[in-house]
C-alpha cells in the first residue's frame, strides 16, 4: 500500500514538473531561464496559497473532531480522517516548495553566471577590436622614435642654455698668472711705501731713569749707616 502511494506521489511530481517545464518533446520551445524562473515563482505562490487554504482546513476538521468527540464518534472520526489528508497533502506541498526553491536558485545562479559570461564575452570582444588597428612592434617603434626625439630635444636645449663664442680663446691659466703678478706687484708697492727705518725707532732718554736713581740713593745709605755702626 506504501510503494502504490509513493508511485503515485512521484508520478504526481512528474506530471506537476512537466506542466511547469513542458514535456520536453520535440519542436516546442524551450523557456529560457528567465522564463522558467518567473513561473518557478508563480507556482511558488499558488502552493503557499492552497498551504494555508490546507491548514485552514486542518484547523477546522480539529475543532469538529473535538466538538463531537463524546457526542458523536463518527462524526468526529471522519473528521480526523479528513485531517489527517489535509495534513499529508501539506506535507507534500511543503516538499514540493523546497525543491521548486532549489531549482529557482539553481536557476537564478545559472542566469547569472551566463549574464556574467555574457559580459566578460563581450568586453573581450571588444578589447579584441580596440587592439585590431594596434601593432606591438609599431608601438615599439613609436616609442623608440618617442625617446629618440626628446633625446635630442634635450641635446638642443644643453645646445642653446651654453654661451656659443664667448671667453672660447681665453686661457684660464694665463690669467691666474696674470693675477698673481698684480698681486706681487701690489706687495713691492707696500714694502718701498714704509720709509726710513730709523724715523719710527723711539729716541734714547738723555737722563738717568728716576728708579735707577732711586736704587742708587738706597744703596748709599746702607752704606753710611754701616760706617756709623763700625765707628761706634
Amino acid at each position: 500500500m506504501k510503494l502504490q502511494t509513493d508511485v503515485q506521489t512521484m508520478s504526481e511530481k512528474q506530471s506537476f514538473f512537466q506542466k511547469v517545464f513542458g514535456s520536453g518533446k520535440k519542436g516546442e520551445k524551450e523557456p529560457t531561464p528567465q522564463e522558467a524562473i518567473q513561473r518557478l515563482r508563480e507556482i511558488e505562490e499558488m502552493l503557499m496559497k492552497k498551504s494555508d487554504f490546507l491548514e485552514k482546513k486542518v484547523d477546522s476538521e480539529l475543532a469538529t473532531a473535538k466538538k463531537h468527540g463524546t457526542k458523536n464518534k463518527r462524526v468526529a472520526l471522519q473528521a480526523l480522517k479528513r485531517k489527517k489528508r489535509y495534513e499529508k497533502q501539506l506535507q507534500q506541498i511543503d516538499g514540493t516548495l523546497s525543491t521548486i526553491e532549489f531549482q529557482r536558485e539553481c536557476l537564478e545562479n545559472a542566469s547569472t553566471n551566463t549574464e556574467v559570461l555574457k559580459a566578460m564575452g563581450s568586453a573581450a570582444k571588444a578589447l579584441k577590436k580596440a587592439h585590431n588597428n594596434m601593432d606591438v612592434d609599431k608601438v615599439h617603434d613609436l616609442m623608440d622614435d618617442v625617446a629618440e626625439q626628446q633625446e635630442i630635444a634635450n641635446e638642443i636645449s644643453d645646445a642653446i642654455s651654453n654661451p656659443v663664442g664667448f671667453d672660447q680663446d681665453m686661457d684660464e691659466d694665463e690669467l691666474m698668472a696674470e693675477i698673481y703678478e698684480f698681486e706681487q706687484e701690489e706687495m713691492v708697492e707696500k714694502y718701498i711705501d714704509v720709509g726710513p727705518l730709523t724715523d719710527n725707532l723711539p729716541t734714547v732718554p738723555s737722563a738717568e731713569p728716576a728708579a735707577s736713581r732711586k736704587v742708587a740713593n738706597t744703596e748709599k745709605d746702607d752704606e753710611l749707616k754701616e760706617l756709623e755702626m763700625w765707628a761706634s
